[in-house]
């Protein structure tokens, strides 16, 4: 969960130095994730797979996290994170570490 400690500290620090912005930015994001046209399940799936072509560590945290919470079994965030790899190659190969790392914590082996 350290990850995620830290997002949520950063978070903090930035809702008291940056409080507008923060609260747009949050907003827009609460919005873009909600259940639409695309279900909440397969949004934290896509942006899972985000997390590893862009190769963010709290990304991936934070979106294991979502996909679990939105009933995600193991193989789907793992196909999801692949996908990253398809376009993305070796250097996308390696992040595929860190989802292993966050998936240890809802999944032990």
């Amino acid at each position: 969960m350290e990850r995620l400690k830290e997002t949520g500290a950063m978070m903090g620090r930035l809702m008291q130095d940056m409080p507008t912005q923060l609260k747009n930015f949050s907003g827009f994001v609460k919005v873009a994730e909600a259940e639409g046209a695309i279900e909440e399940k397969t949004k934290h799936l896509m942006l899972l797979s985000l997390g590893v072509a862009f190769q963010c560590s709290w990304c991936i945290a934070i979106h294991v996290k979502g996909c679990v919470d939105q009933g995600s079994s193991k193989e789907e965030i793992l196909e999801a994170a692949m996908m990253a790899v398809v376009m993305g190659g070796g250097p996308k190969l390696m992040y595929m570490e860190v989802v292993y790392e966050e998936l240890d914590k809802y999944f032990p082996n």
